[in-house]
């Protein structure tokens, strides 16, 4: 019999459409699998924001990745009750927009102000000798930096409550 850790960790193979270096569990999207008596497994998505575009592609891959491992049927639910905020992205999600070039999202207390955004460390020297170009990046997610030592430009992922 197949285990919840064991899906978790088969779910650490499906990546953000936009950021491939992150898995669903490690952005913190997957909030909930549950292996139900029948031996079918329903599992929980939060969507980092309600207009993602990339919705049913990444229920289409959770379901598909938990069906590769012998769990015949998947139910796959995206729902907004638990709001999805930046401090569900595990460390190791953390580490991994950084590979890509990401500066991650500060943990916060549910208030956030334009100053958390400020002296952001870079994602390549870990300078915080940065400063904020524009809170509004390619994406909704996204504030434009630049780095004063290793002279950058370079991205952070917004911290969302």
């Amino acid at each position: 019999m197949i285990t919840r850790q064991e899906i978790l960790k088969a779910l650490e193979d499906v990546r953000d459409p936009e950021i491939p270096t992150i898995s669903v569990v490690d952005l913190g999207i997957v909030t909930d699998v549950i292996l139900n008596e029948d031996k079918s497994v329903s599992v929980t998505m939060t969507p980092t924001f309600s207009g993602c575009p990339a919705l049913k592609m990444l229920e289409n891959m959770v379901k598909e990745k938990i069906e590769s491992i012998g769990i015949k049927q998947v139910d796959v639910k995206t729902t907004f009750d638990v709001p999805w905020n930046t401090n569900m992205i595990s460390p190791k999600g953390k580490e991994m927009l950084k590979k890509h070039g990401l500066a991650p999202p500060p943990e916060h207390n549910g208030v956030i102000q334009i100053d958390i955004l400020s002296h952001v460390p870079c994602p390549y020297c870990s300078s915080k000798n940065t400063v904020l170009k524009s809170p509004f990046g390619p994406t909704l997610c996204r504030s434009l930096h630049y780095c004063n030592n290793c002279r950058q430009a370079f991205e952070q992922f917004k911290p969302v409550e």
